[in-house]
């Protein structure tokens, strides 16, 4: 196996990985900015506020992304695995 097929084999990997996990980080993102915001707004300082909310917001992600996400990861993985014979050689 050469040097640039394990870096090909990374690079896909991460960028899978990148993929994968960027829907449910920018909903945490934008709802722990809005309850921020709405805790700045009234003044609520209890840390526990942000945890429901995101919490939530990312289940309901994962319910609407969740076949996507898995039809993505699979994907990535029946190429890797169809690409072994020719990255043996």
């Amino acid at each position: 196996m050469t040097p640039e097929a394990v870096m090909t084999l990374a690079h896909g990997a991460m960028y899978v990985g990148l993929v994968l996990a960027a829907p449910l980080l920018l909903v945490a993102l934008v709802v722990g900015l809005l309850v921020s915001l709405f805790q700045a707004a009234t003044q609520i300082n209890e840390s526990t506020l942000s945890f429901i909310p995101k919490l939530l917001a990312i289940v309901v992600t994962l319910v609407i992304a969740g076949p996507w996400m898995l039809t993505t990861m699979l994907d990535y993985l029946r190429h890797t695995l169809s690409s072994i014979p020719t990255l043996v050689n």
